[in-house]
Order: C-alpha cells, then sequence, then structure tokens
C-alpha cells in the first residue's frame, strides 16, 4: 500500500482518540480552559451521561473573534507564551482538545471578552463555520452535542449512562478540589444538582472544600500538612491513622493544582504512615504540591493524568517527612468517629429497645393478667456498718426510707485529672476496657491495644538507639517447632537479638530462649517464640529489614502488653491513661485500630432526650 497522507478529519479523530476516552475526558478539558481564562464561577450540564449533551459556562475572560476562530485549529493554544513545552504554567496547553472534539460532534462556542461583543462558532463533525453575533453575559459557553456521533464505533465501548455520570462527578469532584475559590456548579440528569461554593483562599477554606467532598468525618479527624523543602512545598491535610479504607478512592493528588495519580507521591504518603495503618487498608488524605514548572513534566500522558519529576528523589523525601510530623503532631489523638459511629449504634440500640417495649407491654394489655404484676425493686443499699442511708431529701419509688448516706461505689476523680485528654479512671468492666471522665465526655478505653501500641512505641524507640535491653532467664525456654520454624528463626537470629530476643538452635525440631526483651516483663517465651516463627516463616524475602524488624516488635507488643481479662488498680488504669497522652499514635493499636472512643457529654444526653 503507497505512502499517503491523511486528511485533516482523520488526523482530528486520530487525535480525538488520545483525549476524548469519554464524557469525562471533555469536561476535564472544557473545565480546565475555563480555570484558566481565569473564571470563579463555572456551571456544567450533562445529558444522558454526558452523550447527548455536555455544556460548560464560565464567567472567564473570553475570547475575541481572531481567538474564537483560532481555538478549533490544531495546534493552536493561548497558554504557551513560547515553545517551551518543559516549563508549562497552565492546566492544559495542548492545541488537540476543542478542534479533536469537534471533529466527532457537534461543538458550538460562545464568548465575550469584559469589553467586547459576543460572538459564536460552530464545529460540526470537522466542518467549521463562520463567527457569527451571539447574545451571552462576558465569558465562554461551550456546547457538545452528540459526542462520538463522527465516529459511532467509540460509542460501544461507553458504559451505562450511570456509569459516565458518576466519571463526569469524579473529574468535577477533583477539579473542585484544586481549586477551592472557584465555585461549581453540576447539573446532571434527574439528580439534585451539586453544588461547592467559592470558599476562601487559605487553610480553612481548602478545608471547607475538601469536607464538601470527601465528607464530614474527614474533616473531624484531619491533620493539617505545611511544609518547604527547597523549590518544593507540599500542603494539604491528611486523615487520622484511625481513619482507613479498604480501597483507594479517598486518596487524592495535585500537582500544580493539577489532579494526578502518581506511584512515586502514592508510595511516599503510604511509607509516612508506615505500620499505623493495617495491611489490606488505605489512608485517606488529599495533598498539594507546588513544584516549578520547569522541573515537572506534565505532557507525559494524552490526558496529563501523569506527571513526571526531576528531583523525585527530593519530592519524595518532603511528602513523607511533611505527612509524619503531621501524623506525630496529633499524639493520642484518635478518630472521633468511632465515637460518634458508637453513639449513632446506641441511638439505634435505644430505639430498639423502646420499640420491643412498646410491642411488650401492648401485648400484655390485651391479656388478664392471672395476679397482678409485682415491680422490681433493688434491694437497699447498705452502709458499712450494716444500716440503711437515710440522709437523701427524698426516698425513691420501692424504697421505705431516704437513701443519701448510701456510700458511693466509687470516690470522686481529683479535679485536675478531669482536665486532662483522656480523664480520670472511674471503673473497670469486664477486666478489658477502663472507662474514664473528662469535663465534657466519656472516653472507653481498650487497655491491652492501646498498652500494645505503647510497650510497641518504646520497642522501636529503643531500636533507634542501639538495641532493646534485654533480662536473662535463670533456666534457658525450650521451644519445640517445626524445622522450617527453626531455621527461619536461625536467619533472623541477629535481627531477633536487636529486640531483645536472644535464642539459638536446639537440635533440628526446638530452639533455646537465653534472653527476653525487658519491656516484656514476664511474658508467655513459648507462645512469643512460636508466634515469630509463623510470622519470619510466612514472611521470608517478602519485605524489607525496616518493616521485619517493625512486624517483630509489633509481635513482640502484642505478648508483652496487659491482657483483656487483667483486673487492674486505679493507680494501674490513671498510668495508663497519663501514658498515652505522652505517646505518639497511642490513639491506634498496631494493628491501625482505635484504642478509645470518645463520648461527648452532650451526645449522651441526647440519647436520653435532656438534650434537643
Amino acid at each position: 500500500m503507497p505512502v499517503r497522507q491523511l486528511s485533516a478529519e482523520t488526523i482530528n479523530r486520530i487525535a480525538a482518540g488520545e483525549v476524548i476516552e469519554r464524557p469525562a475526558s471533555v469536561i476535564k478539558e472544557l473545565v480546565e480552559n475555563a480555570l484558566d481564562a481565569g473564571a470563579t464561577e463555572i456551571a456544567i450540564t450533562a445529558v444522558g451521561g454526558g452523550l447527548s449533551m455536555l455544556r460548560v459556562v464560565d464567567n472567564g475572560s473570553g475570547m475575541g473573534r481572531d481567538d474564537l476562530t483560532l481555538a478549533v485549529e490544531r495546534h493552536a493554544t493561548s497558554k504557551l507564551g513560547d515553545d517551551d513545552l518543559f516549563n508549562i504554567a497552565t492546566l492544559g496547553f495542548r492545541g488537540e482538545a476543542l478542534p479533536s472534539i469537534g471533529s466527532i460532534a457537534r461543538l458550538s462556542i460562545a464568548s465575550r471578552t469584559r469589553d467586547g461583543d459576543g460572538l459564536g462558532i460552530v464545529v460540526d463533525c470537522g466542518a467549521k463555520g463562520a463567527v457569527t453575533p451571539a447574545g451571552l453575559n462576558p465569558g465562554t459557553i461551550v456546547e457538545v452535542r452528540e459526542l462520538f456521533s463522527a465516529t459511532p464505533a467509540r460509542l460501544k465501548f461507553m458504559r451505562t449512562e450511570r456509569a459516565e455520570t458518576q466519571a463526569i462527578g469524579e473529574i468535577v469532584k477533583r477539579l473542585a478540589m484544586a481549586n477551592p475559590t472557584v465555585g461549581f456548579e453540576l447539573v446532571s440528569g434527574d439528580k439534585q444538582p451539586l453544588r461547592y461554593h467559592a470558599q476562601t483562599d487559605d487553610a480553612d477554606g481548602r478545608l471547607q472544600r475538601l469536607a464538601r467532598v470527601m465528607g464530614r468525618e474527614f474533616f473531624d479527624d484531619a491533620l493539617g500538612v505545611d511544609a518547604v523543602r527547597g523549590p518544593f512545598g507540599v500542603v494539604g491535610f491528611v486523615a487520622l491513622p484511625t481513619l482507613h479504607r479498604n480501597d483507594a478512592a479517598q486518596q487524592f493528588l495535585f500537582v500544580n493544582a493539577r489532579p494526578v495519580r502518581d506511584k512515586l507521591l502514592l508510595g511516599a504518603v503510604r511509607a509516612a504512615y508506615g505500620d499505623l495503618v493495617p495491611r489490606g487498608r488505605h489512608p485517606v488524605f488529599a495533598l498539594f504540591l507546588d513544584v516549578p514548572g520547569e522541573m515537572v513534566d506534565v505532557n507525559v500522558h494524552p490526558a496529563k493524568a501523569e506527571v513526571r519529576f526531576r528531583e523525585g528523589g527530593e519530592i519524595r523525601a518532603l511528602v513523607i517527612n511533611a505527612v509524619r510530623n503531621a501524623l506525630g503532631a496529633a499524639g493520642h489523638r484518635a478518630s472521633v468517629y468511632g465515637g460518634q459511629q458508637t453513639i449513632e449504634a446506641l441511638a439505634r440500640s435505644v430505639e430498639a429497645n423502646m420499640d420491643a417495649k412498646m410491642e411488650a407491654n401492648m401485648d400484655a394489655a390485651g391479656r388478664t393478667a392471672a395476679t397482678p404484676a409485682r415491680p422490681w425493686a433493688p434491694p437497699l443499699a447498705r452502709d458499712p456498718t450494716g444500716g440503711f442511708g437515710d440522709a437523701m431529701q427524698a426516698p425513691l419509688a420501692g424504697l421505705t426510707m431516704p437513701s443519701a448516706h448510701a456510700f458511693a461505689a466509687s470516690a470522686p476523680p481529683e479535679p485536675e485529672l478531669l482536665d486532662r485528654p483522656l480523664g480520670a479512671a472511674r471503673a473497670q468492666l469486664h477486666e478489658t476496657y477502663i472507662v474514664s471522665q473528662t469535663r465534657g465526655s466519656v472516653v472507653i478505653v481498650d487497655q491491652h491495644a492501646a498498652h500494645e501500641r505503647l510497650v510497641y512505641e518504646r520497642m522501636k524507640a529503643a531500636l533507634t538507639e542501639g538495641g532493646v535491653k534485654r533480662q536473662g532467664l535463670l533456666i534457658p525456654e525450650i521451644v519445640t517447632l517445626d524445622p522450617a520454624e527453626v531455621a527461619a528463626l536461625e536467619d533472623a537470629a541477629s535481627e531477633l537479638a536487636e529486640l531483645g530476643l536472644s535464642l539459638e538452635a536446639f537440635g533440628a525440631e526446638a530452639v533455646a530462649v537465653r534472653e527476653t526483651p525487658a519491656l516484656l516483663g514476664q511474658t508467655d517465651v513459648q507462645g512469643l517464640v512460636k508466634d515469630l516463627a509463623r510470622d519470619i516463616l510466612a514472611d521470608r524475602g517478602k519485605t524489607a529489614l525496616k518493616q521485619r524488624l517493625e512486624a517483630v516488635a509489633s509481635r513482640m507488643a502484642c505478648h508483652g502488653s496487659v491482657r483483656a481479662g487483667r483486673r487492674l488498680t486505679p493507680a494501674e488504669m490513671n498510668a495508663l491513661l497519663r501514658d498515652m497522652e505522652a505517646t505518639p499514635f497511642s490513639g491506634q493499636c498496631n494493628h491501625g485500630r482505635p484504642t478509645y472512643v470518645e463520648l461527648k457529654l452532650a451526645d449522651i444526653e441526647r440519647l436520653f432526650g435532656r438534650r434537643g
């Protein structure tokens, strides 16, 4: 077949295949154009999943006759002041977008500058019309009808109307997150319009916009990030480690206000969270990087969804340190969302109990009881001398005498402890949960999970200072294992020694443990070594040394912590609370679950109808 020159229409349709994958791609290109034009209000309309009609209206700077004529020509742009393709200061500079859209659909553009008249132009599947007068306010209106009508084969690859509408919504969300000072409105199908009102140009305004997109739970648990490293900067918010998801849908990255998916940045954030998030779960965050234009290539992907950094190592270090500092500054703080979920669960339980009681009462009312029901009365409280108290002003129902001298179940807490973040310990329930009181809340602590994190953080700190102190066993502990497990422990003996566990092979099917970490105190050596052997054997060669050490330390901490079922004295409970307040990351256990839940007194009072 001889070589021939392709027609302009075919060239445009090939370019459209690179840039326009689906209706959401069109919205992305058109909204980015509006943002580059300085728009502060953008309204988007999508009909039929965007395949029937798309419209973007903005109040930007608009275009005059010459600009409007050139805007639909290939490789024409207002976004490159010169031919430097490696210093892009705008969201979009590719000249293919508008002519590519016009080659596969009916494209109409109406635009007006602040001091000019309105003008319009139509491109119908590649056929360009003349510029004509148009009536509109300053700004630009772009309308696309019958997308892919010139390439019907592409329609076979489109998903359902609902899926395409959702994709448009995701694009608008990301662009709204990156531009909090711009107001957005999206109207699609018969759904309620999605509106994002313009916010202030500061951290509070950005967080308000993020909360509108990511939800109230993120707003409550967000930690501010703001750091600079050389010419690079990063701002944004990361969620507390206890707020995590089973997918990466709530992870947002932006480079110079451009939404991107970048493996280097995602890996940096994951490294910063480290062992604070359980394996298989994903942290929640929105981070905005500022990188000099000449140090980032935004044109490595046709849809500009990926970038390439010139100094990737510096940027990775910036992100890791910034996120780690934000998480460390949170101290013992845990997600407030857990407390809200607990209150909601309690409310549902109360409602269910009330409904059940009403049904039982109605059922009982319909029957004639053989004998009148006798109300249950609690036994009378006795004071230490064996007598009944009598100083209460009036007796309760069922009691024959006042009871104000009935002694209290526990002494009142020290007032200064009520002002501490985790309050004063008041009780231990089921030998597992510590209940404490602050000025305005009730705190419930999982004693095992909390102490596990404390021991783990101490072990990590000891590792950085040269190793964990050991305690020798009077008689070596012999632990029987499978030969493969013995071999795995032998290979890891030097790593275990750093963590204070000294052992050696004792034949082919056992090891002799001579020293254990002093931090663990008296521990179940048999159970600890067997668990470690299984973990190390399963992980052989899969993770780096540092991660292996942390995993082993985590397992040791689990064995060395206060177990569920152990009764604690008030002094021990308060000591645990004070240690938690002083230890970073104590708000979540080694597996990423919260170590405590705080229930605000106002929420509890609402459960009992004490507040509206």
